[in-house]
Parts: structure tokens; sequence; C-alpha cells
């Protein structure tokens, strides 16, 4: 067998003259071939079909598709093994490549989509952001958003948060009924913490304690969806990608405060009044239907809204600024505080702390991270008295701490004094 650059040079040299004898001298083949191929001219070479090479795992090929045919769940680990027992040398995969080819592929079945009545059902999710804030340039936020989706309408309740734990999730819901007027008869959760803890043996949902209590407290029953189920949740995943979309990107916002009154606007504006491309309705039409089966926020004969007290106690030491951290965040208490120790009251909607039981101080829950909050009247500085503004005692900082006023002319005789004495006191 000769390429085909030899068999042009071939050719060439015999269109100039040059013998059979030379040219397979100069070529370096037998004359014979030289000539075979002088007389066949310049055809593309044929060569006869190869011989196909034996394959190790020929012989298994029909106990594989007797196997697969009857059980076509099995693994390919599993039937490896067991050519391997019947004498297979081969390896896995080949078995893999060959199953590919026989098992049967499942047909995919259309999907039903899960449709609840109205006031039924809600979802309920957080999705992942992260945005650069204008009063922190260069600086990279993780934020938090979570959703409430209608199952019915369709409506969306979203809110941005900073942390994703147990007290902003009820926050969140306290705020969600609000706007909405009602509370929906399910809501239904992934898997996360601060909503599901696990299964029990017998694979029962364990749910959050706190969340347990809000929804006893509301009216309505949490469940969870099953794991690795996402189209379970569609109502509120797919709104993720819409609102990333439509409303997240391209957009500038100043703080946490600013996106979500830009996010309200939206969502009033732009989201809530469109035809949803689902049900064909507009989706504040049909709240609206949906609204009226909602049901009713907790009420009271004397107080017109009950709102949802869970209390997660804390003890927190007071710095010497006179504040306390709770969730990362600094709180205020008043000058008169005389314990460096107090219990603090975390609720959803506002912190509270009390110093040997008696509250003295009630602040608002700061969103986010390292802010801080001086409530009004707590730094109160005592009016100086004539006496101790003849003697100079005058009173700095927290109740009790007093220090002496001098003139600088004292300060500047202790420094010549110590400085001819070298140094001592």
């Amino acid at each position: 067998m000769i390429q085909l650059g030899e068999l042009v040079m071939i050719l060439d040299l015999h269109r100039q003259g040059l013998s059979v004898s030379a040219i397979a001298r100069r070529v370096g083949i037998d004359r014979k071939t030289v000539r075979k191929y002088i007389e066949r001219g310049l055809e593309p070479p044929t060569y006869g079909p190869r011989k196909a090479r034996a394959r190790r795992l020929e012989p298994f090929e029909a106990y594989l598709r007797q196997r697969v045919a009857a059980y076509p769940g099995l693994t390919a680990s599993r039937l490896l093994r067991e050519i391997r027992a019947h004498g297979y040398t081969g390896g896995y995969t080949a078995v893999t490549d060959f199953l590919r080819e026989v098992r049967p592929s499942p047909t995919p079945g259309f999907e039903v989509r899960f449709e609840t009545p109205p006031g039924d059902q809600a979802q309920v999710d957080f999705a992942q952001f992260q945005v650069v804030f204008t009063d922190e340039p260069g600086t990279a936020r993780i934020v938090w958003l979570f959703s409430l989706v209608l199952g019915y309408s369709r409506l969306i309740w979203a809110r941005f948060v900073a942390p994703q734990d147990r007290q902003t999730v009820l926050r969140c819901h306290m705020a969600a009924f609000s706007a909405l007027g009602g509370v929906p008869r399910q809501i239904l959760y992934d898997r996360m913490k601060t909503a599901v803890i696990g299964e029990d043996d017998q694979a029962h949902i364990i749910s959050n304690r706190a969340l347990i209590d809000c929804a006893g407290h509301y009216g309505f029953h949490p469940k969870a969806c099953r794991p690795y189920r996402a189209k379970t949740k569609g109502k509120v995943e797919r709104p993720f990608r819409y609102i990333c979309e439509d409303f997240f990107l391209a957009r500038l916002f100043c703080n946490l405060d600013d996106l979500n009154a830009q996010l309200a606007h939206w969502l009033g504006t732009v989201a809530n009044p469109r035809v949803h491309a689902t049900t064909q309705r507009v989706v504040s039409e049909a709240f609206a239907e949906e609204k009226l089966v909602l049901r009713p926020l907790p009420l009271v004969p004397l107080v017109p809204l009950v709102p949802f007290r869970a209390v997660l106690k804390l003890e927190r030491r007071v710095s010497h600024e006179g504040m306390v951290s709770v969730g990362g965040n600094l709180y205020s208490v008043p000058d008169a505080t005389r314990k460096r120790v107090v219990e603090v009251h975390s609720l959803a909607d506002e912190i509270r702390i009390y110093e040997a039981d008696r509250l003295i101080a009630v602040h608002p829950v700061l969103e986010g991270r390292h802010q801080r909050r001086l409530a009004p009247g707590h730094r109160k500085m005592p009016m100086l008295t004539a006496t101790e503004i003849g003697t100079g005692a005058v009173p700095i900082g927290r109740a009790g701490d007093v220090v002496a006023r001098r003139s600088l002319d004292f300060y500047e005789a202790v420094a010549r004094r110590l400085a001819g004495e070298g140094g001592r006191p």
C-alpha cells in the first residue's frame, strides 16, 4: 500500500521518461508495484473492508439484552458484576455504552398543572441576590428576596432582607398578611431551616416551632414540599427570574430601604396589574376575587389587630457606650441602666430590653447588619449645679462616673516636675 504522494511521484517520474527499474529504485518499492500503479494511473486506491475485531463483550450481549428487557431498572454496575461472574474481563465503559443502545428510553409524561381554589394556598421561598448600593460603592452585599405568591391569583408580595433568620421570616409573614388583608389556608415551603427542621422516624415533616406558633396565631397550615421537587413550588420560583430580569437588573439602589421602595412600586405598577401568562387573567383583578375568601386576620374584642408575639429571650452585655448587640445591630439602653447584663426579648417586629424584669427600652428591628439605633431620651446629661461648677466636679458618661476639673497650668507644672526628676513619679 502506497500513499497518494508516492503515487503522484511515480506518475511524474514516468512522464519524465524514467524506466520502471529507475522509478522503483528512486521510490524504494518493488518494480511490479510501480508497473501496477503506472497502468492504473491517478485513481484513488481501493481497500477492502477491515475485518471486525472481536469484542470482549460480544459473548455476553445476548445475556445483557435479556436482563435489560426483563428488568429495565438494573444498573450497569450490577450487570457488570453478573457478567464478570460468567467470565467477562472487559471494562465498565463498554458495558455502559452497550446498555445505552439497548436499554429502552423512558417516555416522559406530560406535566399536569396544579391549580388551587381561591384563598386555598400560597407559596413562600427565598432567593439570593448580590447588589452594590450607591451609599457603599465598591462593596458587594448579599440580600435575600422573601417572596409570597398566592396560588390562585398569582399575586406577588415580596421584600428584600439582609439576614435569612427566623425573626426575619416571621416579620415578613406578618407584613405580607397585613398587606394582603387576610391569610391563605395553606402555605407551601421548601426545606429551608427557618421553616422545616427535618423528618421524624415515620418521614413526617417537623416544622420550626416558631413557624408552628405563627401558623396557629394566623390560622394557616404550613406544608413542606417534597425534597428535590422544585416544580411543586413553581408558582413562587418562576417569578424570581421575572423579578430579576424585569426589575432588579440595570437599576441603582441607594440602600436596602430604597431597594424595597422601588420593589414595592414595581409590584404595584407592573407585576401585579399585568395579565399573567399562565392564567390569562389580570393578577390584581383575580386577587380582588381571591381576597374575599382569605381567612381574616386575628381579632379580639378590644384590640383591632393582634400582632404575633414569638419571643426569643437572650442575655446581652451592655457595652461601655450603653449599647447591646442583637442580630449584628446595636440598640441603646438608658443612661440610668445599672446592670451590665440585661435580658433581651427579640420579637418578630421589635426588640425589648429588660433590666431585672423591668422594661427599660423598646426598639423596632433594624434591617441588615452593623447598624445602630439610639432611642430618643436615652442620652440625657444632667444639668450642673452651682456647687458642682464651683468644685470642678463634672459627671461624665454614665451616672456615677466623676472626674475633677483642673486648669492647664496644673498639668504643665506636673510635666515640669517629672522632667526635672528624670521621669520618676
